[in-house]
């Protein structure tokens, strides 16, 4: 599977082993930034992945940056996008199995490599449970209809 990426600052060692183990699970990692460790705004590199995956251009991303909170804030003003932010692999278990996550935000400070690859393997091991969680998820997405 193809899967968009990108962190700020604060996030970039974690994104690169990230993407490490990605690819080593089969996947293609597609990188939108950022490239170093330089002082970046999040947001700015949030929406390259939520814009994408919110218009269908790839099913699921991955955001990181130092807390994992200010990435998936931004995703989640995207309509289509349901960000949760994952800190152990119980945590991605569920966030795919009850609420369809598209977007996994990362805490890059707080992670291990080891704990990414036990959360990578949880999120794209766990299917969509649906039945009453769709009704959930359908009462979520009606929110960005309402005027």
């Amino acid at each position: 599977m193809i899967i968009p990426i990108a962190s700020d600052h604060a996030g970039y060692p974690a994104k690169e082993i990230t993407k490490k183990i990605l690819e080593d699970m089969g996947h293609e990692p597609v990188d939108y930034g950022t490239h170093s460790e330089d002082s970046v705004d999040y947001a700015d590199f949030a929406v390259e992945v939520a814009e994408r995956v919110n218009n269908g251009e790839y099913d699921q991303g991955i955001l990181v940056c130092g807390s994992g909170q200010g990435v998936c804030m931004t995703a989640n003003k995207y309509p289509k996008i349901r960000a949760g932010l994952v800190y152990k692999a119980d945590a991605a278990k569920m966030t795919r199995l009850h609420n369809n996550a598209n977007i996994m935000c990362l805490p890059g400070r707080e992670l291990n490599e080891d704990q990414i690859r036990d959360i990578l393997k949880s999120w794209f091991d766990t299917e969509f449970e649906g039945g009453r969680h769709k009704r959930r998820i359908d009462k979520i997405e009606s929110l960005t209809t309402k005027k």
